[in-house]
């Protein structure tokens, strides 16, 4: 093996990790923001549980993170939780930086 194949491999090997990390993150993410809208939809226990499955769940219809977000937008809205879109963002942030730092913290 070359010393560009043995690169290429190493590259590739670090490619398919960091797309692991940003998938439990991901998900780690969207489960902590659907226990954090449940909270404010008064769901708690098992409900609280099943509903943050269902915005992991979510997280499937399409790439990026606007099918969470109109998932948990039109949510709060249907049962009438105020709630402004600059709030569920920055949760959504907020909560993506500590999935990040629990999952490093893990190993």
């Amino acid at each position: 093996m070359t010393t560009f194949d043995k690169r290429e491999e190493g590259f590739e090997k670090k490619f398919a990790h960091d797309e692991e990390l940003r998938f439990k993150a991901n998900a780690r993410r969207n489960k902590m923001l659907g226990l954090w809208a449940a909270e404010k939809l008064g769901l708690a226990g098992d409900a609280a549980n099943a509903y943050a499955k269902d915005v992991v769940m979510a997280d499937f219809e399409e790439g990026g993170d606007e099918d969470v977000f109109r998932k948990v937008r039109k949510d709060l809205d249907a049962k009438g939780v105020a709630s402004s879109d600059q709030e569920i963002r920055r949760t959504m942030t907020d909560l993506m930086e500590k999935a990040i730092a629990e999952i490093k913290a893990t190993g």
